[in-house]
């Protein structure tokens, strides 16, 4: 069973300058949710990492959050989907913890928690700070054009990195058949 790493905001759902604070605020992407049970259905284990600062800035709790990530999962679990786990910082950017991306904290924690590598796991995001997470710990660094990622590509991304223009099509081209 394969494995894929995926940013939330803006990736899964709709990114917000002013943060997702509610159930209410979080909106899927057009495809991204059937795009995950396309994955699951094809055997991939998914996994979510987000910074959520929005919690040491005072904007939620971690109660909210988890009713907002309990709405993810009603809405994908009606499209056939799941997500194994969601992994998340509560921290601040000034708070120098290591679970915050662009550290790896998060992508070492997952590969103790699951026993396994995170070497050349494809993980997908929409900002500089994703794609260095991933690189540092030693993933297979995807961007996405949704959410911030036509900014982030074009203010220049590391050579190699795959860009998609969303997660269907990130999806696609993981499921392609090789000729």
């Amino acid at each position: 069973m394969s494995l894929i790493i995926l940013d939330r905001d803006g990736v899964i759902n709709h990114d917000s300058d002013d943060f997702i604070k509610s159930p209410a605020e979080w909106e899927p992407i057009e495809g991204s949710l059937e795009a995950i049970a396309r994955l699951n259905y094809s055997g991939f284990r998914v996994v979510v990492i987000t910074n959520q600062s929005g919690v040491a800035r005072g904007l939620l709790d971690v109660e909210m959050l988890n009713r907002i990530h309990s709405k993810m999962r009603r809405m994908l679990s009606q499209v056939g989907g799941r997500i194994e786990a969601i992994m998340f910082c509560p921290h601040g950017p000034d708070d120098d913890c290591s679970c915050r991306k662009p550290k790896p904290g998060s992508f070492n924690e997952l590969a103790h928690r699951l026993r396994t590598s995170v070497e050349n796991v494809p993980a997908v995001g929409d900002s500089l700070r994703d794609i260095e997470a991933a690189i540092t710990a030693g993933a297979k660094p995807i961007l996405v054009r949704t959410g911030k990622g036509r900014a982030t590509e074009k203010a220049g991304i590391p050579a190699g990195v795959a860009v998609y223009d969303d997660l269907a099509s990130v999806v696609d081209a993981l499921l392609e058949p090789t000729a």
